[in-house]
């Protein structure tokens, strides 16, 4: 399997930026250039799964939660990150082929309420405490844009998945914060790692609440007209 192109690039200033982009253009030999506009590495883990060679850009902007439904927020959080990395492709001048910038946000909601992460270990075991012994859904935006012909093409869209979790003790909530897994991860749990103990079940696809939907991914860029195998 091959691995992603991973420039570390937090924070970085725009002229870094430029150049690393540039660089970049100029030595892949493939007609489609792939960005994943995102720092965490399980998404970056999950896009490898396809085979795609892809460099790595985080969103550095402020993120806004702009939105009434669930959806709508997680959407419009991936159509930040991805559009503020296609702008900064057009001010370095590249990507007048055809290129894909991959913006995602992932959040949890319980009884109607957005968990994003935990902004301490106090705001973790209170996510936690709420998602013990129920079910909750994961919803994760996906936002591409698209350089095709020289004109831009966006598409956005969410996938929703339902997992219930068994009645966790706080005595095990504790020790499960205590490793400092749940700290930079939506609704304060990683189901792919510690925490997949607490799992009973799901309805929907896994790869959704570990990050990134990257069937559904497939499927809309078939629906595009793009074959991500000549990527690799």
């Amino acid at each position: 399997m091959k691995k992603a192109n991973v420039l570390q690039t937090k924070p970085f200033p725009v002229n870094f930026f430029i150049h690393s982009l540039i660089i970049y253009w100029n030595t892949r030999r493939k007609n489609v250039k792939i960005i994943l506009a995102s720092a965490s590495p399980r998404r970056k883990e999950l896009l490898e799964q396809l085979g795609l060679t892809f460099l790595v850009f985080p969103a550095q902007g402020e993120e806004k939660q702009v939105g009434d439904t669930p959806s709508e927020i997680v959407m419009n959080l991936a159509k930040q990150k991805a559009g503020e990395i296609y702008e900064k492709m057009i001010e370095a001048k590249v990507g007048e082929q055809d290129s894909l910038v991959i913006g995602a946000d992932t959040v949890v909601v319980k009884d109607g309420k957005v968990l994003g992460k935990p902004k301490n270990r106090e705001d973790a075991f209170t996510m936690l405490k709420g998602l013990s012994g129920s079910t909750h859904e994961v919803y994760t935006g996906v936002s591409l844009w698209m350089r095709e012909n020289g004109k831009k093409v966006q598409y956005s869209f969410y996938e929703c998945t339902k997992v219930t979790m068994y009645p966790v003790t706080d005595e095990e909530l504790n020790r499960y914060i205590d490793t400092g897994e749940p700290m930079d991860k939506a609704g304060a749990y990683g189901i792919q790692g510690k925490a997949a103990a607490f799992i009973e079940k799901i309805e929907g696809d896994y790869n959704n609440v570990v990050g990134l939907p990257i069937a559904r991914i497939y499927q809309e860029l078939k629906q595009l007209g793009i074959d991500v195998y000549k990527f690799s």
